[in-house]
C-alpha cells in the first residue's frame, strides 16, 4: 500500500546552532533556559572530523540545544539574510507566558523586543532576542 500522507512526528527533540564560542554559548543558553549540560561531547555525524557538539537540555520541556563547534568557522555573526536557519520560536501561554519571559530576560540583562502584537498573517504576540553568536529566538502566544 502506498503512503498519502507525510508520517507524523512527536515534536521537536533538539535544534542546534553552530556558535563562536562553545563555553561563552553553553553558559548563555544554561543562563537563559535554566538547562542541563550533558556530560561529554557530541561528534558531528559523518563529519566527526569537523568539529563537536555539546547539548544544554531544558529541564521543564526537555528540548535539547545543540551548540556546536566546528573547526572551519571562521568567526562571523549569524546572519539571517543568507540560506540557513532564521530563527527558533518557542510556544508560550498567553500573555502571561509573555510577560514572564520579558521579566526573565531583562533580570538577566538580555536584551529584547518586549511583547509585539500583530494581527496579520493571525493574531499572535511575540518577543524576540538574540543569543551572543546574532541567532533570533522568539517566545510566542497565539491568538493573544
Amino acid at each position: 500500500m502506498t503512503q498519502t500522507i507525510a508520517p507524523s512526528f512527536e515534536g521537536v527533540h533538539h535544534v542546534a546552532f553552530t556558535v563562536r564560542d562553545l563555553d561563552k554559548s553553553v553558559e548563555w543558553y544554561r543562563k537563559v533556559f535554566q538547562g542541563d549540560v550533558v556530560e561529554g561531547k557530541l561528534p558531528h555525524y559523518g563529519r566527526e572530523w569537523s568539529g563537536y557538539a555539546e547539548l544544554v537540555v531544558e529541564p521543564r520541556t526537555g528540548l535539547t540545544i545543540g551548540l556546536h563547534h566546528n573547526n572551519a568557522n571562521q568567526g562571523e555573526e549569524m546572519d539571517e539574510t543568507r540560506t540557513g536557519l532564521d530563527h527558533i520560536s518557542l510556544k508560550v501561554d498567553g500573555r502571561q507566558g509573555l510577560q514572564a519571559w520579558a521579566d526573565w530576560l531583562d533580570r538577566l540583562g538580555v536584551a529584547h523586543s518586549g511583547i509585539q502584537s500583530m494581527n496579520e498573517p493571525f493574531t499572535f504576540s511575540t518577543i524576540v532576542f538574540r543569543d551572543i553568536d546574532n541567532n533570533q529566538l522568539e517566545v510566542i502566544a497565539v491568538d493573544v
